[in-house]
């Protein structure tokens, strides 16, 4: 009979065969799947995009920075990573025709594919009692992602610039500007349920969107001028609850994302991400988790080391193996 490993891995290129030639963190101690709780995978997906584009670079930046730059030991914690989280790396997901020439039935065939795929695999992964995190990618992965993952009912802390709430873009129903419209719409996720932090660009329609579905936001500047406020907000929202960290890397102020395709002024600091994340209650159970929207141009790894040091302070805040 096949095992959940066995189904998977076909669907995947290995870590060592990415374009990166590693798998996150390269780390020390080396983890089996069947003894893994945390699962990475990479979907490097830049299909949908409209600004800049290098989001299909975001797997190769963070595995290359993870494996050659950055030492596991998180500092500020006194631990290592996989004292916290025993990570398992299935590698890149082969997506179908995703080097070809981007066109409106490249763009769907290969988004019929994620939505075949990607809830299958987060079922599997769920069903084994692992952790599920994404490496984009684009923002649209999220939406297959949450989708499987909402029987679950988990909280959402949407961490990005942007709402990605609209219900259309260019044409497109999805894409990496519409994720959010169409999991509240569709009955998926409620709106009371996402909590939206470090908004800072979004448009008159897709603001009323979120108000009258009850979206919790904390802007940038709310942040800025009261982050114990946030803090405490949030640790009051998840305590005992599931929940779902997206995480797009624009969050960051501009001079933080050189690469990512849509940066924006007025961000968040690393010290302020820091402290929102240590708010999450712990008693919270983290279900699911992406990381989007990282790019990689002109050997410019900063993006990649700040996502990679991003996704250890969250795994070292809600994972504990022991």
């Amino acid at each position: 009979m096949k095992t959940t490993l066995d189904f998977l891995e076909p669907l995947f290129i290995i870590p060592e065969k990415t374009k990166a030639g590693y798998s996150f963190a390269d780390i020390p101690v080396k983890v089996t799947f069947n003894d893994s709780n945390v699962v990475f995978y990479g979907v490097p997906l830049d299909i949908t995009t409209s600004f800049g584009k290098g989001t299909s670079r975001g797997p190769e930046a963070i595995r290359l920075t993870s494996a050659r730059q950055i030492e596991t030991f998180i500092l500020d914690e006194k631990i290592d990573i996989y004292e916290r989280a025993k990570i398992y790396d299935l590698g890149d997901l082969r997506i179908p025709l995703k080097n070809k020439k981007r066109n409106e039935d490249h763009i769907i065939r290969s988004l019929e594919y994620l939505g075949k795929t990607i809830p299958v695999i987060t079922d599997r992964l769920v069903r084994s009692n692992k952790l599920p995190v994404i490496m984009g990618g684009e923002q649209t992965v999220t939406y297959y992602s949450l989708r499987q993952l909402s029987k679950l009912k988990p909280v959402v802390i949407h961490f990005d610039a942007h709402r990605d709430m609209k219900p259309e873009y260019n044409g497109m129903k999805m894409c990496h500007t519409t994720p959010f419209y169409h999991l509240m719409k569709e009955g998926y996720i409620p709106g009371v349920n996402i909590i939206q932090i470090g908004i800072r660009q979004t448009d008159k329609d897709e603001n009323k969107i979120a108000e009258e579905n009850g979206v919790v936001t904390f802007d940038s500047w709310e942040i800025h001028r009261d982050i114990d406020n946030v803090s405490n907000y949030l640790r009051s929202a998840t305590l005992n609850k599931n929940i779902y960290i997206s995480f797009d890397i624009d969050v960051y102020d501009l001079p933080y994302v050189p690469c990512t395709g849509t940066p924006e002024p007025f961000g968040l600091n690393p010290f302020e991400i820091l402290k929102i994340i240590k708010s999450l209650n712990k008693s919270s159970k983290l279900v699911g988790m992406d990381i989007v929207e990282v790019g990689l141009k002109n050997i410019d790894y900063r993006e990649g080391t700040l996502a990679t040091q991003t996704l250890f302070r969250i795994l070292s805040h809600t994972c504990n193996t022991h």
